[in-house]
């Protein structure tokens, strides 16, 4: 593993950067350490690509990235390059100074690729070190958490062609979403499972929740009974095919054409394309479940949550008002 750290400052406050005039020389310990805080910081599965508006060789991260897998310039005088983008991407006073490690991971078995990670580090925490047999035996320091990184990019060695694999994680905008995702690294969400899983989950809710209440007469039962039925169906399925939706969840023929011309719409608004056949992400689906609980909420007296049979729930009024009849074998 080779790596380097360089001091990042905000060039808006007129601070400065600082480059390492050499790689860092660890022990076995201390690069395991840091590979399991580098590596540990992607929990996501969705994955992105480099991208350009015009070419992709002018994207100026991802010519770097050419040169360092291709062994075109040193490791050191690239990651000199990534450093300067990174100290030029900063157009936002509110964005964070700190240190810049550039990381090379060497492929670890037949099955895995090179890698090439940036991480920064901007927020440092007060801790205490102890000395029990000293005259001083406390002191207070400042350093990183091991505990999650502040922002992340994780290059694999594979699609070159197509602006190469990366995940990617930001956990302090400082008020400017753009600075990592945009302005320095300038990727996009690659379309591949989990992306259309995502996807289709986020339409599928939108219609349920917002367009078919509007045109046809359902109940807040019926509501969440479509809700159960879509994300079970993820949950149950390998691979997704719209037709088998649309039969199995939708059912009524007015409703899937009404359906599909939301989904058209939908697309031409995010600008996306959600493919009728893929094959079904469960880290998408885990990441979308909590958009699909069934919740009926009653007043400020009574929620129903609401997870499976729909024919098990009924609604009436009478001279008291409206009412829920729930129906159940045993209590647990």
């Amino acid at each position: 593993m080779k790596i380097i750290v360089h001091k990042i400052g905000n060039k808006i406050l007129g601070e400065d950067i600082e480059l390492s005039d050499e790689e860092l020389s660890l022990n076995e310990d201390t690069q395991d350490l840091l590979k399991t805080y580098f590596l540990g910081s992607f929990k996501d599965e969705s994955t992105y690509h480099f991208y350009s508006d015009s070419y992709l060789v002018n994207n100026n991260l991802y010519n770097c990235i050419v040169g360092i897998f291709g062994n075109i310039l040193s490791f050191k005088s690239l990651s000199e390059v990534i450093a300067k983008y990174l100290f030029e991407a900063a157009e936002n006073p509110r964005i964070q100074g700190g240190d810049l490690f550039v990381v090379y991971f060497p492929a670890v078995d037949e099955k895995d690729v090179d890698k090439i990670g940036i991480f920064k580090t901007e927020k440092k925490e007060p801790f205490l070190k102890v000395f029990p047999n000293e005259s001083d035996p406390i002191e207070v320091d400042r350093g990183f958490s091991l505990s999650k990184i502040d922002k992340a990019a994780l290059i694999y060695n594979k699609d070159e062609e197509s602006g190469y694999v990366l995940s990617v994680v930001d956990n302090n905008k400082n008020g400017d979403m753009y600075y990592w995702f945009e302005d320095f690294l300038k990727v996009k969400q690659r379309t591949d499972g989990f992306f259309h899983t995502q996807e289709s989950l986020n339409v599928f809710k939108d219609y349920i929740k917002k367009q078919l209440p509007s045109e046809f007469e359902v109940s807040k039962a019926d509501q969440a009974d479509f809700l159960n039925k879509s994300i079970n169906f993820f949950k149950k399925k390998e691979e997704f095919k719209l037709e088998e939706f649309n039969n199995e969840v939708l059912g009524d023929e007015k409703v899937i054409e009404s359906f599909n011309a939301f989904k058209t719409d939908y697309e031409q608004d995010m600008q996306i394309n959600i493919a009728e056949e893929f094959p079904i992400s469960d880290g998408a689906v885990k990441k979308s479940q909590a958009k699909f609980k069934s919740i009926i909420k009653l007043d400020t007296n009574f929620h129903i949550y609401v997870h499976g049979d729909r024919n098990k729930l009924e609604q009436d009024q009478d001279e008291k008002g409206h009412f829920y009849k729930l129906y159940y074998e045993k209590e647990q």
